[in-house]
C-alpha cells in the first residue's frame, strides 16, 4: 500500500489596506526609521482599522481567496484549523465562525493557539488529520489581528506586529510529497517573557486591568530575542540532521517573520544564502500566525514541484519548532 503524504495544494492570503510606516509610528512614539529597521528589518505594516472586524474577517478572506484560486467546493472542506493568537472573542471558536462564512458546511472546526508558533504545530496536526487517511481536505488559516492587543504607546512592542491572514489546503499525495518531518518543542518558562496579563482566567478583565494597560502585549525583549535566536536556528538544524539533509537540499527556507536578526541565524545554522529565505517582514511586520502562510502567498509563484521547504518559527510560552516540507506543484 502506498504511504500516503499530506500535501499542501493551495494557497490563499489576505493583509488589510491600511499602511502604518515607521515615519507614522515616529509620530506616536519615541522611535524612528533607522532605529526600527536596524534592529528588526521591519519598514511597515498592514492595520485593520475598520470598527467591527476581527481575526475572523481576515481569515475568511485568506480562505475565499484560495479556494476561488484553486476552484475546491467549500463543501468538500473536512476541516478547518484556525491557527491563532487573537480570536474574535472568547468561548465561541472563531474557526467555526469562518467554517460557515466561507460555506464549509460539512467541515468541523476548532481554533489552534500557541503563540507565533500557532500555524507552525497546526501543519503538524493537520497532517496527522490527512495521513490517518479519515480526511481528504484540511483547510490551514493561520490569521491575527495584533493592533487589538498592542499599546501604541510602548514602543518595545507596537514597532513589531501587524495584521493579516494566509491560508493553505492540505489534501493526500502518494507521490512522496507534502510534509516530511519535524522536530517541535515547547517550555514554560517563557511564560513570564512574551504574555498579555488580563483577559483570563487568572486575571480577569476588570476596571483596574484596564487602567493600568493589562490587556495589551508584554515583551521582554532581550529575553524572547535570545531565545528565539538560538531555538529556531537550533530547530532547522535538527529536522535537517534527522532527515540527512544539506543546504543543496533546501531550495527555501520559510521563517516566521518576527525579526530579521533571528532570520538571519536560522540561515545561517542551515548554511542556505539568502537567495533561499522568503522574507517579507519588512512590508508586513510579525503577523504571529499569519507569517508562514503570508510568505507562502508572496512566493508561490516561484515554488516548484519537489523544492524541499523548512519552515521554523518562534513563539511565546516558549513555543517553538521547524517542519520539513516537499513542495506538491508548479507554484508558476
Amino acid at each position: 500500500m502506498t504511504k500516503i503524504k499530506a500535501a499542501i495544494t493551495a494557497v490563499g492570503g489576505y493583509v488589510p489596506d491600511y499602511v502604518l510606516t515607521n515615519d507614522i509610528l515616529a509620530t506616536m512614539v519615541d522611535t524612528n526609521d533607522e532605529w526600527i529597521v536596524s534592529r528588526t528589518g521591519i519598514k511597515e505594516r498592514r492595520i485593520l482599522k475598520e470598527p467591527g472586524q476581527g481575526t475572523s474577517f481576515m481569515a475568511i478572506k485568506a480562505a475565499q481567496q484560495l479556494l476561488e484560486k484553486s476552484k475546491v467546493d467549500p463543501k468538500e472542506i473536512d476541516l478547518l484549523i484556525m491557527a491563532t493568537a487573537t480570536p474574535d472573542m472568547l468561548v465561541a471558536s472563531t474557526g467555526v465562525y469562518v467554517a460557515t462564512e466561507i460555506g464549509a458546511t460539512n467541515a468541523f472546526s476548532y481554533d489552534l493557539s500557541a503563540a507565533c508558533s500557532s500555524f507552525l504545530y497546526g501543519m503538524s496536526t493537520a497532517a496527522a488529520y490527512i495521513e490517518s487517511g479519515r480526511y481528504k481536505k484540511v483547510l490551514l488559516i493561520g490569521a491575527d489581528k495584533m493592533s487589538s492587543v498592542i499599546d501604541y504607546t510602548d514602543r518595545t512592542t507596537c514597532i513589531i506586529f501587524g495584521d493579516g491572514a494566509g491560508a493553505v489546503l492540505f489534501e493526500p499525495n502518494t507521490e512522496g510529497l507534502g510534509l516530511q518531518d519535524e522536530y517541535l518543542r515547547s517550555d514554560g518558562i517563557g511564560r513570564n517573557h512574551l504574555k498579555m496579563d488580563a483577559g483570563g482566567s487568572i486575571l480577569p478583565a476588570s476596571e483596574e486591568t484596564v487602567v493600568n494597560k493589562q490587556h495589551y502585549v508584554f515583551q521582554d525583549g532581550k529575553t524572547v530575542f535570545k531565545f528565539a535566536v538560538s531555538n529556531m536556528a537550533d530547530a532547522c538544524g535538527r529536522v535537517m540532521e534527522q532527515n540527512g539533509l544539506t543546504s543543496q537540499d533546501i531550495q527555501w527556507l520559510v521563517p516566521h517573520q518576527a525579526n530579521k536578526r533571528i532570520i538571519d541565524a536560522a540561515a545561517n545554522r542551515m548554511e542556505v544564502t539568502e537567495d533561499k529565505v522568503m522574507m517579507n517582514i519588512q512590508r508586513y511586520g510579525n503577523t504571529t500566525s499569519a507569517t508562514l502562510p503570508l510568505c507562502l502567498m508572496d512566493y508561490e509563484s516561484q515554488l516548484k514541484k519537489g523544492d524541499g521547504l523548512v519552515f521554523a518559527a518562534f513563539g511565546g510560552g516558549f513555543t517553538w519548532g521547524a517542519v520539513y516540507l516537499t513542495w506538491a506543484y508548479n507554484g508558476a
